[in-house]
C-alpha cells in the first residue's frame, strides 16, 4: 500500500523519534511511505527519514509556520492536496498535534477514505470541547484512534485497550525502544558496594522537565551517600540554575554538565549512568525511561503521565511524588540499595518495548485497515 504519514514538525524529539520507528516498521511491512511535514523542520532529521527509506515532502519551503488559522488552513490544503495527488495514498497516518483536526478534516475534503490518527499526549491539554472533537472524528472521520498510553485513551474514551490485533476503533500501542539505542541481551556487571553510583539525567534541560528539582533531590541524597555523582546530559533554560544550584549547595566537584549530545552517542551516556531521573511535570509517555532500562539504567521517575505505565509492577525502578525533590531523593536512596536487581528488571521491562514488537503490531494494524476490518464502536 502507499502510506502518507502527515507530521506538524521534523525536529529533534520523541514524536519524530516515534513517528520514524513507524515509518520503518511500515517499510519493513512492505508499505510505500511518504512522510509529509507541514511546518518547520531539521534538514538532518529529513535525511534520517530519507534514509530509512521514506520519501520526504516538506510542505513549507522555509521551515515556517503560518500565522492565523486562517492561512494555515490555507496551507494545509494547498499543500496536502499536492501530496496526496502526487502519491496517491491508501492510508494518511496522522500524527494528532495541533493542527490535528484541521489535518484530518481537509484529508477528509481531499477524497482520503482510510485516516488512522496517533495522539503522543493524554486529554488533560484539551478542553471538553477538544475532547468532544476527537470522539467526533474517531466516529465519523477515522478508521483507528491510536493512543501511546492506556491513560491518554481513558481520557479521550473512558477505556481502554492494549492493541491486540481485534477490531476496536480506538487502543492503545506503546511507543518502543528507538533504533539508536540496543537492547542488552545480558544484565551489566554488578556494581560492588564501594564504587561510585552515577545518578543521571537525560534530557532537555526545562521546567516542565522538572529540572529546577534535580540539583536539590541529589544533594540530599549525596550528603547521606558519598559514592553518588550526578551527570546531566542537554541543554536549555534550566541549566544556569542548576549550576547555580550546585555551587551554592557546594556540590560542583560531583556534578557534571556534558551539553546536548547527538542521538547516535546517547547509548554510551545511558551505559555509563546507574539511576535515571525524570522528575517530568508532565510526560505523555516516557520514551527517555525506556531507552535508558534498556540499558540496564534504573529509572527513578515522577508519578505522572505514561511513566507509572512504562514502569509497571516489574520492579525495575521508584516513582516519586511530583514537584517533590524530598521524595526523590528517598527514592533515589532506595534504589541504591537494590540497584543490581533493579537493574536487571529494567532490562527485562524494556523488552516489552522492543522495536520487533511493534513492528508486529503495526503490521496486524494495517492488514486489518487494508481489509477494512477496523469496525465503528
Amino acid at each position: 500500500m502507499n502510506v502518507l504519514i502527515g507530521i506538524p514538525c521534523l525536529l529533534t524529539g520523541g514524536t519524530e523519534i516515534q513517528t520514524l520507528s513507524l515509518a520503518q516498521a511500515l517499510i519493513a511491512a512492505g508499505h510505500n511511505v511518504t512522510v509529509a511535514c507541514y511546518f518547520e523542520y531539521d534538514d538532518a532529521m529529513a535525511e534520517r527519514y530519507r534514509h530509512a527509506g521514506t520519501r520526504v515532502r516538506l510542505l513549507s519551503p522555509y521551515g515556517k509556520r503560518p500565522s492565523g488559522i486562517r492561512k494555515t488552513a490555507l496551507h494545509l490544503w494547498k499543500g496536502l492536496r499536492a501530496t496526496v495527488k502526487a502519491t496517491k495514498p491508501d492510508i494518511v497516518h496522522v500524527q494528532y498535534m495541533a493542527p490535528g483536526a484541521l489535518t484530518i478534516l481537509i484529508l477528509k475534503a481531499l477524497g482520503v477514505k482510510k485516516i488512522i490518527a496517533t495522539t503522543h499526549t493524554a486529554g488533560d491539554i484539551y478542553s471538553p470541547n477538544g475532547i468532544k472533537l476527537i470522539r467526533f472524528l474517531t466516529d465519523h472521520c477515522l478508521s483507528g484512534f491510536q493512543c501511546i498510553t492506556q491513560l491518554a485513551e481513558k481520557s479521550y474514551f473512558g477505556d481502554s485497550k492494549l492493541f491486540d490485533g481485534t477490531p476496536s476503533k480506538h487502543f492503545t500501542i506503546y511507543n518502543n525502544i528507538p533504533s539508536h539505542i540496543s537492547l542488552l541481551t545480558e544484565p551489566r556487571k554488578a556494581k560492588a558496594s564501594g564504587e561510585p553510583i552515577t545518578i543521571g539525567v537525560v534530557s532537555r534541560l526545562e521546567h516542565i522537565k522538572g529540572m529546577d528539582l534535580v540539583v536539590p533531590a541529589f544533594a540530599k541524597a549525596a550528603s547521606q551517600d558519598s559514592r553518588l555523582r550526578l551527570l546531566v546530559v542537554g541543554d536549555g533554560t534550566q541549566r544556569q540554575l542548576m549550576e547555580r544550584q550546585a555551587k551554592e549547595m557546594g556540590i560542583e566537584g560531583k556534578v557534571e554538565f556534558a551539553g546536548r549530545q547527538p542521538q547516535n552517542k546517547l547509548q554510551a551516556y545511558y551505559d555509563a549512568i546507574d539511576l535515571l531521573l525524570m522528575p517530568s511535570r508532565s510526560e505523555g509517555f516516557g520514551l527517555t525511561a525506556v531507552e535508558g532500562m534498556a540499558r540496564g539504567c534504573v529509572p527513578v521517575v515522577a508519578d505522572t503521565g505514561g511513566l507509572p505505565e512504562v514502569l509497571g509492577d516489574s520492579g525495575c525502578g521508584c516513582l516519586h511524588r511530583p514537584e517533590d525533590a524530598d521524595d526523590m531523593a528517598a527514592k533515589i536512596l532506595a534504589a541504591t540499595a537494590d540497584l543490581n536487581r533493579m537493574s536487571t528488571a529494567s532490562i527485562r521491562r524494556a523488552a516489552d518495548f522492543s522495536y520487533e514488537k511493534y513492528r508486529q503490531q503495526i503490521a496486524e494494524l494495517y492488514s486489518r485497515l487494508d481489509s477494512a476490518k477496523i469496525c465503528r464502536l
